[in-house]
């Protein structure tokens, strides 16, 4: 179980960086495309997209630290994991619904096997 917890917090930490480059370097572009924005609309939001990019940055970070902690591994890869879980519900019903399955599902997931593992 502590393999799965370790992959899945991993799995996580990718996500959150990728968020990041989506938001901080592709927003305009790649991000416009995948979020069906026009133009003008991925322009007016870009820097409130990079700073939201900047933010899923600091939860991959943490993540990596808490994996890299050695015995400091369950609390701090619970906290950080609570925040994404706590983001992505929030997301899902101020933004998106799809958010619930993309960042707090697998946040979900990562918490129950690294408790399930302990």
């Amino acid at each position: 179980m502590r393999s799965l917890a370790l992959g899945l917090i991993v799995l996580v930490a990718l996500l959150h960086f990728y968020f990041l480059v989506l938001e901080m370097f592709l927003w305009r572009t790649r991000a416009r495309r995948l979020f069906r924005m026009s133009a003008e609309k991925a322009e007016m939001t870009a820097q409130l997209a990079a700073n939201q990019g900047l933010y899923n940055g600091f939860l991959a970070t943490g993540l990596v630290w808490a994996l890299v902690s050695g015995p400091e591994l369950l609390p701090r890869a619970t906290f950080f994991l609570l925040c994404v879980f706590a983001a992505g519900v929030y997301g899902s019903v101020s933004v998106q619904r799809t958010i619930l399955y993309v960042q707090a599902a697998p946040a979900a997931l990562a918490l129950f096997a690294l408790w399930m593992s302990k």
